[in-house]
């Protein structure tokens, strides 16, 4: 990997970069890496430069090796000897084990908040909906689009206080998050997605929890359905 992947720094990588600068030197470097694996900007088989990669974050080899072993820990990238790093191809069964506790987790959170009266989480998710249908029908606002999808997301477990655990599980769905990459540029995915979303929070506001879980369900669904088509439509991606 040359350097030249890491330049003309879009201004959301800038705003990033400033935002993590006072983290510790290995947290930045993961976060930055990890950040542009799930969204394939580094794509799967990519061979990393590690002293490109030092460069580039402007730090010694020890945090950039700390980095490294986080990734791995996720199974997003692969050290060899001599120093080469390869970012892996997406597994389809890892795939299907972060989607299984996805899946798990949110249709809990949907349901408990149905239960509720506070109506905040719900009025939140609404707001972030309705930017997302101002998006749905431009392609070229996909990246903004999946970052409104997250806070939409994050905005139900705030809900329920469990910022922490979305934190958490959102950081063990790697591989989950880069087929998310591939299909979101679909056409209509966004719309799909939409449709998702709105059906959640009208089960959440009907005090619906069984129909809440389900509508959950069927929105975190389509993207593995599609998994043997992404394979096929990107074949050096996946193992």
């Amino acid at each position: 990997m040359s350097s030249g992947l890491f330049d003309n720094l879009s201004d959301a990588d800038m705003d990033e970069a400033n935002a993590e600068a006072h983290l510790p030197a290995s947290v930045r470097v993961y976060m930055g890496l990890r950040r542009r694996i799930v969204s394939l900007e580094l794509p799967p088989g990519l061979t990393l430069d590690r002293s490109a990669l030092a460069e580039r974050y402007k730090v010694s080899q020890s945090p950039l090796r700390e980095a490294i072993m986080r990734l791995e820990q996720e199974a997003l990238v692969i050290s060899y000897p001599q120093s080469r790093t390869v970012v892996t191809r997406i597994d389809p069964a890892r795939v299907r084990e972060e989607h299984f506790l996805r899946s798990s987790v949110e249709s809990e959170v949907v349901r408990q908040l149905s239960e509720m009266d506070d109506t905040t989480a719900t009025k939140k998710a609404r707001g972030i909906l309705r930017m997302q249908e101002a998006l749905s029908e431009d392609v070229e606002q996909t990246a903004l689009f999946r970052q409104l999808d997250d806070a939409f997301h994050e905005a139900l477990f705030a809900g329920v206080n469990q910022v922490n655990l979305h934190r958490h599980i959102v950081s063990r769905w790697g591989h989950l998050t880069r087929v998310r990459s591939l299909d979101l540029p679909k056409q209509g995915k966004m719309r799909a997605v939409l449709e998702g979303h709105r059906a959640v929070l009208d089960a959440i506001e009907a005090g619906d929890g069984a129909a809440a879980g389900a509508a959950m369900r069927a929105h975190l669904s389509g993207t593995v359905e599609r998994i043997a088509d992404l394979k096929r439509e990107h074949p050096d991606y996946f193992i």
